[in-house]
């Protein structure tokens, strides 16, 4: 099993859990994080190493890829898997597949990349390698079925989720006169770095018209939380801010709202019934690049399920403090606006469906394993 970064080792240490639930003789190995070890597959590299966005980012990162590629090839070579579990993480995991193609062992690709939104051509490549794909978004299906792809809705993993609101909608924001905004900068080093400074900055300004306001900084496991606190050194003193190690699922528990870095982090925001503003940066080189090949209307996962403008995107030059801190004092200042978007939050939490998704996935796994 292969999970490259903070969401993919969160989907698959559930996933590790429900296989070894149904068979405690069953081996997991491969590349994950500290969920995963915890659930019961032995890793031979963590994830937190391969974690990069961008194609400047993929260069400074080659080590540490082919150091990854070669484990994966002995384990392959020397254990004789018979499946492979790839989740996400598509330029790495396509070059995994391909090496269990050649060896003859079966591939269930768990939640796909997003190449309905981009390089769309990969399609066919990842026909040839993947012998079925489980996906976890509702528009996801039909994309594969018209290109003879076998696939499986699974519904969403984060709805197996114990501390997700059974009603996001009616959840309730912190008290007016002191309210919480979550600083969710992302779940790798590189996207911390392009986006904590901008969000700082832009709390700062936030302060400055809300004073009573105060934020709250989740440390992923995957990133390098001694970085995270050296670059909030400098702010410590201008706003009120907590670094906290709880977990994504108590920090929202205690917002009104957020700002958040485009990826699965919005949808677990959504599903928290927090409204938020979604933020991306990448490297001037990778984002001319990817622009070209984009062909979503949305880059949040939580527009691209509700089919609208949920969230406010502010992408590239557009994520600087000045609009960040004007769409988040809207939220704080205009309660019928910030209603209106926690209904919005409520319908798309109801377009996943229901829970279960590793309890799928387990059994399209089983159903691909030979038979004993």
């Amino acid at each position: 099993m292969v999970a490259g970064e903070a969401s993919g080792d969160q989907h698959g240490a559930g996933l590790v859990a429900e296989l070894l639930h149904r068979d405690a003789d069953l081996a997991i190995r491969g590349i994950g994080g500290s969920r995963m070890a915890a659930a019961g597959a032995k890793l031979c590299m963590d994830a937190g190493e391969l974690a990069v966005v961008g194609l400047t980012e993929v260069i400074a990162k080659l080590p540490e890829i082919m150091r990854g590629l070669r484990a994966l090839r002995q384990i392959m070579d020397q254990w004789q898997p018979d499946l492979v579990i790839l989740i996400d993480y598509p330029d790495f995991n396509f070059r995994v597949a391909a090496m269990a193609k050649q060896r003859k062992i079966p591939v269930l690709y768990y939640v796909s990349p997003q190449i309905w939104a981009w390089r769309t051509g990969r399609v066919k490549k990842l026909k040839t390698l993947v012998d079925h794909m489980a996906v976890i978004l509702p528009f996801e299906p039909p994309f594969y079925q018209r290109c003879g792809v076998p696939v499986t809705y699974v519904g969403h993993p984060l709805l197996d989720h114990a501390r997700l609101p059974a009603t996001p909608a009616m959840a309730a924001p912190s008290p007016a006169n002191e309210p919480v905004v979550g600083l969710l900068p992302g779940s790798r080093n590189g996207e911390v770095a392009r986006h904590l400074p901008v969000i700082l900055d832009a709390a700062r300004l936030i302060t400055g018209i809300h004073p009573g306001v105060r934020f709250i900084l989740p440390l992923a496991p995957t990133v390098d939380a001694e970085k995270i606190r050296r670059l909030a050194a400098p702010y410590f003193h201008a706003i009120d801010l907590e670094l906290s190690s709880a977990g994504m699922g108590p920090v929202l528990g205690r917002c009104r709202t957020a700002v958040v870095a485009s990826g699965t982090a919005t949808l677990e925001t959504a599903l928290a019934g927090v409204p938020m503003v979604i933020v991306y940066k990448l490297s001037p080189l990778t984002y001319h690049l990817g622009r070209r090949m984009i062909q979503v209307d949305h880059i949040g996962l939580v527009n691209l399920i509700a089919r609208e403008r949920v969230a406010v995107e502010l992408i590239q030059d557009e994520a600087h403090p000045q609009a960040i801190a004007r769409e988040v004092g809207r939220l704080l200042a205009d309660p019928r606006h910030y209603q209106e978007i926690q209904a919005k939050l409520g319908r798309v939490r109801q377009r996943l469906g229901t829970a279960g998704a590793a309890r799928r996935v387990a059994q399209l796994a089983f159903n691909l394993l030979p038979a004993t």
